[in-house]
């Protein structure tokens, strides 16, 4: 028998329950938002994209072997306590997170004199799946470009400096008109910000920068001395 799989949630080990699971549903894609019009006197539908992807149900075949009165309630306590979306990871996609919610039910087969019990765990969880070195902060002290093999990615950029410039992130230009040491630019919240202080007042753009797939260009003038960028990569 080969080493078992288990997910983390919450910051969490499934393992920590004496949970271990089966991923055979966790390689499924989520579904286009579209919208199906039909016109009368026109074959067929139209269909508008909503430029959007729906939410996913990811479901894990689990199962408690040992200890299963204590490690049953531990773990139903563990994923049925708060609201929200938190984080999801599991063995079978290491490199990769999701933001997942668990709602229930919690429903058990059991097995052997009701000493272990089998269950499907299902998470609502939003579309993407992030990749794990997105999260790591890309230094660029020169200018310079980054490669997206993966979908447009809404980046957290800290520009470092001590006046006035502009950062060009592709076809992106961001005005910034007081720099102070540095400021952070999320393109995902589309909100400028040093410490707790808001600064979207200090900058200008006509659209907050994403990084589209293929090459993007990375460069920056006046007062910015160098920037750092966390790509948030992701897929489906």
């Amino acid at each position: 028998m080969g080493p078992m799989n288990f997910f983390i949630y919450k910051g969490r080990c499934s393992k920590d329950f004496g949970v271990y699971i089966s991923g055979d549903q966790t390689f499924n894609a989520p579904e286009r938002d579209m919208e199906s019009i039909e016109i009368p006197g026109k074959n067929g539908n139209l269909t508008i994209s909503r430029n959007r992807f729906k939410n996913i149900s990811i479901s894990y075949t689990a199962f408690i072997r040992r200890n299963f009165r204590v490690n049953s309630n531990g773990m139903k306590k563990w994923l049925l306590n708060g609201d929200g979306y938190s984080r999801l990871e599991d063995t079978y996609h290491p490199e990769f997170y999701r933001m997942a919610q668990f709602i229930g039910p919690v429903s058990f087969d059991m097995h052997f004199l009701n000493r272990a019990g089998e269950m499907t765990l299902t998470f609502d969880c939003k579309p993407q799946r992030w990749r794990k070195d997105g999260e790591t902060p890309i230094p660029l002290s020169e200018h310079n470009s980054l490669y997206n093999e993966l979908f447009p990615a809404l980046p957290l950029i800290k520009v470092n400096g001590t006046a006035a410039g502009n950062l060009y992130v592709g076809s992106y230009t961001v005005e910034i008109k007081e720099l102070d040491g540095y400021i952070m630019i999320d393109c995902e919240s589309q909100n400028a910000y040093k410490d707790t202080l808001n600064k979207n007042n200090t900058i200008l753009t006509k659209a907050f920068p994403v990084l589209q797939p293929g090459e993007n260009t990375i460069s920056w003038d006046g007062g910015i001395s160098d920037i750092e960028i966390t790509p948030r990569w992701w897929t489906i």
